[in-house]
This record gives structure tokens, C-alpha cells and sequence, in this order.
């Protein structure tokens, strides 16, 4: 990761809090704002120092309508727009409202929380929380489906390739652009299925996360759709939730990518399928609740956003 950049290229730790906040109408926030982004970098830093070992980070990511009521720097990232859902024959990539996006990561639940505490402390005054998801590491990196997930994922210096901003856009270099999912799978129908019809589903075989060869995997696999080349790679940092007593199990999806292009090239196979009509079968599965996109800025931005 650039010395500069927010944390957005580390590996998937065991514990997650994922917060979507919005502001709340008619109120001056631009002040609160600048707490929150002092209060970001005191957190990293802190947790640099107290944890060496924890791989503790929190990253930031604002919206579209968020940057312009803060009257952040214009223009605007290029690509930083309110997402447009993606309406298939059967399935809908919906759109959802986010100012603020918190991606809180550690080894230990306990910093997590007081990460998530400290910033909930400054921002009830302007804002609401109308998200907070709990993730964590199942098995070996495994979603609630039983199968592992974000084995595409690009390794070593490929994710700052893929994950940051490059010289494409000079004045936001080392930023990234964040696209975020909250998925509610059906499991019961899931379960319902025999291990072989999930490896068709998926395209990868369930015990040892092997990819099945072009001519066995099936053209509306996830495999085959969420896929859109070695040329245009997201990074991942997805994580499973699950509630027992509401029946809410989930995969909150999360991508850091430095164009938010490459993530709508792949959602577009998702949803309308390609060619059009041949979706992503596990859709039949997942339900996407949420849809909503952010740019994450590097720490000397945040700085600035601190003073003004």
C-alpha cells in the first residue's frame, strides 16, 4: 500500500464492521465532517501504534451527493456518481443512498468496536447510521454458501494496480473507488440443492476452491459472469454475517477498484447476463439489498478536508 493511501489493498482480516451513514437534512455537517476525518487519522495511526500485529485499519469512503454538500475539491473524481441501478429480466442491481461509507478491519473484535464507537460518537450529531453489518472470517475464507470466495482476487503489488487510482487522474492518484452490496442469500433453497448443482452454480468445486475447466463450467455460472478478464481486476475484500433470530444471512459484498467502470462492466454480466438474458445464476440465491458507490481519498486529502 502507498504511504499516502487509505488502507484499501490489505488481505481480508477476521473481523468487520461495515457503517452507512447519512446526513441528516438541514443541518451545517461540514464541521462534524472535519472531526471525523481528524478522528480517521488518529484511529489509523493509533492503531498502528497499539496493535503493530492486528493489521487494524479504518478506511473512509464519501458519495457523490456527500461531496458536493461538504464542498469538497471540483471536479469531482470522474467517476464518482450516484449508482444507476442495473435492471435485468429478473434480477436488479438496486441503488441505495450513502454519504459515508466506514470499512472497520482487525484481528480483534474488541478494536473494531471502539473504532466504530469513536466515530458513531461524533457523527450522531449530524447523521444516521442506516447500516452496520458484522462481518467475519468464515473457515478458510469461506462465504456463507459454503464455497471460497475472492480466489480472483489480484496478489501483491497488482492490488495497488487495480485497487488505486493511477496517473489517469493526477489530483486523485492513490485513491480508490468503493462499490458495495449487501447481499441476503436463501438458504434454504440453497441447501436444497445437491453439491454438485452449487458447483454448477458457482463454477468452482466446493472442497478444494478448483475452478472447472471452460468446457464443464457453465456458461450463467458466477465464475463465468463475475469475471470481466486478467485486464480488469477488482479487489475484493467481501465478508459472510449471519443473524439467526431474523433468518438474515449475507455476504456483504465490497470492492476497491481504480476505475468504478471495471465493477460496472461486471455487474452488467451479472444482472442482464452475457449475452443478455444469460444472468449470473447465483442471483437465484442472493438478493441485493443495497447498491451504492463512494471514493475513498488518500490521507493527505483527508488532511486538507480536516483544515477548511
Amino acid at each position: 500500500m502507498k504511504p499516502d493511501s487509505q488502507n484499501v489493498t490489505d488481505y481480508t482480516n477476521n473481523n468487520t464492521i461495515f457503517m452507512v451513514w447519512n446526513f441528516k437534512d438541514n443541518l451545517e455537517v461540514r464541521a462534524v465532517f472535519n472531526q471525523v476525518c481528524q478522528l480517521l487519522i488518529n484511529l489509523n495511526n493509533s492503531a498502528n501504534v497499539r496493535f503493530p500485529v492486528s493489521r487494524a485499519s479504518c478506511v473512509m469512503g464519501i458519495g457523490h451527493d456527500a461531496w458536493l454538500r461538504l464542498q469538497l475539491p471540483v471536479p469531482l473524481p470522474k467517476e464518482l456518481v450516484n449508482f444507476v441501478p442495473v435492471v435485468g429480466d429478473k434480477h436488479t442491481a438496486i441503488s441505495s443512498k450513502g454519504d459515508l461509507h466506514f470499512h472497520i478491519r482487525a484481528d480483534s473484535t474488541s478494536i473494531c468496536y471502539d473504532m466504530a464507537s469513536a466515530i458513531s460518537d461524533v457523527l450522531d450529531q449530524v447523521a444516521i447510521s442506516t447500516e452496520e453489518i458484522h462481518g467475519f472470517r468464515y473457515w478458510d475464507s469461506r462465504s456463507i454458501l459454503g464455497f471460497v470466495d475472492g480466489t480472483e482476487n489480484p496478489q501483491g503489488k497488482d492490488r495497488e494496480f487495480f485497487g488505486m487510482v493511477g496517473d489517469d487522474e493526477p489530483d486523485y492518484k492513490g485513491g480508490s473507488y468503493l462499490f458495495v452490496q449487501k447481499y441476503i442469500h436463501d438458504l434454504t433453497g440453497w441447501k436444497g440443492l445437491s453439491t454438485e448443482q452449487q458447483e454448477k452454480v458457482i463454477g468452482r468445486y466446493k472442497s478444494n476452491d478448483i475452478e472447472m475447466a471452460d468446457d464443464v463450467k457453465p456458461s450463467n455460472s458466477h465464475i463465468a459472469l463475475a469475471n470481466v478478464g486478467d485486464e480488469l481486476k477488482i479487489v475484493r475484500d467481501n465478508m459472510p454475517f449471519g443473524n439467526m433470530s431474523t433468518n438474515e444471512m449475507g455476504t456483504y459484498f465490497i470492492a476497491y477498484a481504480s476505475t468504478f467502470s471495471t465493477v460496472q462492466k461486471m455487474l452488467n454480466k451479472m444482472f442482464i447476463g452475457d449475452p443478455e438474458g444469460n444472468y449470473d445464476s447465483i442471483l437465484d440465491f442472493s438478493t441485493a439489498k443495497t447498491g451504492s458507490l463512494y471514493f475513498v481519498p488518500t490521507f493527505n486529502m483527508i488532511d486538507d478536508f480536516s483544515s477548511n
